[in-house]
């Protein structure tokens, strides 16, 4: 366990390392800090921070550069994290002005996330666990022949035609949809499976073995989308100044490779999670820090939202970004499933 001086002086490199991507020298500290200690005292702390393996220096000379357990234990140790009030009212405001779809969420969340972390922003569509009947209309088309508009959970609409066995007239259908209705909302296919549905029609008994087919292949459909945006601002960090290093990111990317090295860990629990450099499974983003979360309705709708960057991140800015929107986005989602409402734009105090 660190003493508090030695804490103060760690944080001081890494706030220093971030701003200036540059190694740290010791008298940048005290006039940091206004510690009152001599350059001798101050050298010592370094010296023993460098041993315990908080920071790296390239040669005794040398000023500091945290290492992945500096910028954790510097993570750890930050309290009360929270979007400034100012652009939570920014986000607020964008949100309204775009449709009420999942899709239009995601781009716009990876496109603010991104101005706000000056990193690259990733967001995963919210994938629905399980489709959901909501609501279905039959309408008549020819005698025998009717459209089938079914509803599900997450403003997903599915339509499909059906052919009965005989004619039926639409206030027959219009009969049948509102028994349907008050019978199967709410339910999966594997629930309305297990329904008995002795009392239903003929017709009636079509229209649910129609229903079914398209709710088990919504079932076999991997409903997520993901959502790209900064990656000008990773490839201006002098992290990403050789080629090498930009040719790995972009290898990533574009086998899609980059979601799944870093997506299991959305999972784990609630919250924002930050994976620093080598804590990363991957050997391959082992220079790399991802800030994430989940966001959704677990049991019905999950998705993620991350910032990724060089080791050498605004962690603060970012990890009230990333808890901020997430927030925001999950939100919006039970509203989208009729459990909340839109998020207000916060007040002054």
């Amino acid at each position: 366990m660190l003493s508090n001086r030695s804490a103060i002086i760690l944080k001081s490199i890494v706030e220093h390392y971030i701003d200036r991507a540059a190694p740290v020298p010791s008298q940048s500290i005290i006039h940091s800090y206004g510690l009152e200690v001599s350059s001798a005292t101050i050298r010592n702390e370094v010296m023993q921070l460098e041993k315990e393996g908080y920071i790296i220096r390239p040669h005794t000379s040398a000023g500091s550069i945290p290492s992945d357990k500096g910028y954790r234990f510097y993570v750890e140790t930050l309290n009360d994290i929270r979007l400034p009030v100012n652009q939570q009212r920014l986000v607020s405001h964008l949100f309204h002005q775009i449709e009420t779809r999942l899709e239009e969420w995601a781009r716009l969340t990876a496109t603010i996330l991104a101005h706000l972390s000056q990193n690259m922003a990733v967001v995963a569509t919210a994938k629905s666990v399980r489709p959901v009947f909501k609501h279905l209309e039959l309408l008549n088309l020819q005698d025998n022949t009717a459209l089938i508009v079914l509803v599900l959970h997450g403003a997903r609409v599915r339509q499909q035609l059906l052919t009965f066995n005989g004619a039926v007239s639409q206030d027959e259908l219009s009969i049948a949809s509102n028994k349907l209705n008050s019978i199967l909302t709410g339910l999966t296919s594997v629930q309305i499976e297990d329904q008995k549905l002795n009392t239903l029609s003929d017709a009636e008994k079509q229209a649910v073995d129609a229903v079914l087919v398209i709710m088990k292949a919504e079932d076999a459909v991997t409903y997520e989308e993901t959502y790209m945006e900064g990656l000008q601002f990773i490839f201006n960090q002098p992290e990403f100044t050789g080629p090498q290093q930009a040719l790995t990111l972009v290898d990533l990317i574009e086998q899609k490779n980059l979601m799944r090295l870093i997506h299991p860990h959305a999972f784990d629990e609630p919250g924002v999670h930050v994976i620093i450099g080598q804590e990363n499974e991957s050997r391959s983003i082992h220079n790399l820090s991802v800030i994430l979360s989940q966001y959704g309705l677990p049991g019905e709708a999950v998705g993620c939202i991350a910032v990724i960057g060089p080791t050498r991140m605004h962690y603060i800015n970012s990890i009230a970004s990333v808890g901020y929107l997430s927030d925001v986005l999950t939100k919006l989602i039970a509203r989208l499933y009729g459990k909340d409402k839109l998020p207000e734009a916060p007040q002054n105090n």
